[in-house]
């Protein structure tokens, strides 16, 4: 790994530490800048490598660090204040800690004299921090600070989680020769094969059943040519984990669909009916909702999600090396129909969704907002998800071709929409990207809409307004209590994107959400698409 480093007396820890990120190609940064990051951020500036984008609410900035992990694999920081400006990165830390994110949280903390009680905006950030990371410290001498960060980097890149390192003021500004420092260095890439064994006993239990369902998760996103290779192989269809939705396209002959809540019927019958579930990078969650009785082989990179369903088989490997070894030991058999039988339930079900949007409803049904976004965005486009009801029906009606997508999976926190698009857009600027959303969940973060103005990041935000928490709703409806709390007094989502800098445009009739989508997609500005939408879910 080359090393950089700032030439002069002047160099300081903030220098270096900035420097040794660049070495690591680690160059974005998300936050705000205050009095106890000052030398940080300065030497930001002064990095040729390094940009920081200024978010208006810390949130934003770790929200969008966690979604530029998910999009990309690689690692942006978190570059904030000590107190308050640590305390609001909360939410997002914890999305990526519960999806399993690799994030750098740099935090400034008061000098070093005015440490403890009664300092202004000084908390004790490692106890905040502790819950959620998997590596945490305060650079209390500025001889350990490089130490301290590859350690961070090395525990934030194996363990896929988030590192977080405070940094008094004083000790950011003192001097500090690279040349003397001692560093730790971690694996370009981390990958486990698994045993000879493990891989022998999952062939054995999949030869063993005559009626295998594979159960793609998130874990196996980077594997999908191998998933599909196997159920070639075993003639096994594929269900889904939602946060896997698009590992292929919806119109391969061997992928069923999403299981669960939000999932297709097929699937559903497929893994109700199945004798062995091959589950590839799947956790089983509830959401996901796989029986407990239903016998599994269970592929993950992280050993302790072996075990937590009832096992036949456990294989502890990355999914891309363990499933081409299986697949190479299991006995190839012969379609005995499942793949007919899934193409006449695929048809049955995009002909369902094709009646539920309605082209004529006014306000515009979601179902239809979906098959209009399905039809007119690129292949290639890249989506951020929001959590709410707008979430519900992507995952249920949009139909994937070779997009991609993140979500908060585990937190499913609100919000995480625009700041995912703006890390998604600086992740890949030659794509169109494109956050969808509800009036809850943007309204939560929409000052960070000026965010992508400023650094001229031409996103699409696909607002459904509804005018209500409309999956609140249906929880208490579900629930059997009335409706209270829900409705939202919204302002003029189109008109605030104009008044922001980018572009707005207000669709009321669905002949013309089609042409707005396209029209949206063409400009290169920010734009929010306001869609007058329906609460209801079904009539």
């Amino acid at each position: 790994m080359e090393k950089t480093t700032f030439e002069g007396p002047a160099t300081t820890v903030a220098d270096v530490l900035v420097s040794e990120l660049a070495a690591w190609g680690i160059t974005l940064y998300f936050g705000i800048p205050g009095a106890s990051s000052l030398p940080l951020v300065d030497a930001v500036r002064r990095s040729p490598n390094a940009r920081y984008i200024v978010v208006r609410h810390e949130q934003t900035a770790a929200m969008a660090a966690s979604a530029y992990n998910k999009f990309t694999g690689n690692m942006a920081v978190c570059l904030t204040i000590a107190g308050p400006g640590a305390t609001n990165l909360a939410t997002g830390l914890y999305d990526a800690k519960e999806d399993r994110a690799s994030v750098l949280s740099l935090n400034g903390q008061v000098k070093t004299q005015y440490a403890g009680p009664g300092g202004i905006q000084e908390i004790d950030q490692d106890a905040f921090f502790r819950p959620v990371t998997v590596f945490n410290n305060t650079v209390a001498d500025p001889a350990t600070a490089v130490k301290l960060l590859t350690r961070a980097l090395r525990y934030a890149i194996v363990a896929h989680g988030v590192a977080q390192l405070s940094l008094p003021n004083d000790v950011q500004a003192a001097p500090l020769e690279p040349a003397y420092c001692e560093r730790e260095t971690c694996l370009p890439e981390v990958r486990v094969a698994p045993t000879d064994e493990a891989v022998r006993a999952a062939a054995e239990a999949i030869d063993a059943a005559s009626r295998p369902v594979i159960l793609a998760g998130f874990g196996a996103m980077k594997a999908a040519g191998a998933v599909l290779d196997l159920a070639r192989t075993i003639q096994a269809p594929i269900a889904t984990t939602f946060r896997a939705k698009g590992i292929l396209p919806d119109e391969n002959e061997w992928v069923a669909g999403l299981h669960g809540e939000l999932g297709t019927p097929h699937a559903l019958t497929l893994v109700h009916k199945s004798d062995l579930v091959i589950a590839c990078g799947a956790s089983f969650s509830d959401l996901t909702g796989i029986p407990g009785s239903k016998r599994a082989v269970h592929i993950d990179i992280d050993p302790l999600q072996l075990g937590k369903h009832p096992l036949v088989a456990a294989v502890w490997g990355d999914c891309a090396i363990a499933l081409p070894r299986i697949r190479e030991q299991v006995r190839a058999r012969e379609d005995k129909g499942v793949r007919q039988w899934l193409a006449e339930k695929k048809r049955e079900w995009l002909d369902r969704l094709d009646r539920e949007a309605d082209p004529e409803a006014v306000p515009i049904r979601p179902p239809y907002i979906m098959k209009i976004l399905s039809e007119t965005l690129p292949e290639d486009a890249v989506i951020s998800l929001d959590v709410g009801d707008n979430q519900w029906w992507f995952g249920r009606n949009f139909r994937m071709k070779r997009q991609r997508f993140a979500m908060s999976g585990y937190l499913g926190t609100m919000g995480f929409g625009l700041p995912g698009a703006i890390a998604a857009k600086l992740a890949y600027p030659e794509k169109t990207v494109v956050c969808i959303t509800g009036d809850g969940g943007f309204s939560m973060v929409m000052a960070d809409f000026v965010t992508a103005v400023k650094y001229d990041l031409p996103i699409v935000v696909v607002v459904l307004n509804n005018h209500e928490l409309a999956m609140i709703r249906e929880e208490q409806r579900e629930a059997d209590y009335p409706p209270y709390g829900t409705d939202l007094m919204n302002p003029d989502f189109a008109a605030f994107a104009g008044a922001s800098g980018g572009a707005g445009i207000r669709v009321t009739r669905p002949q013309d959400l089609a042409g707005a989508v396209e029209r949206a997609v063409q400009m290169n500005k920010p734009v929010v698409i306001d869609i007058e939408t329906d609460p209801e879910r079904f009539r």
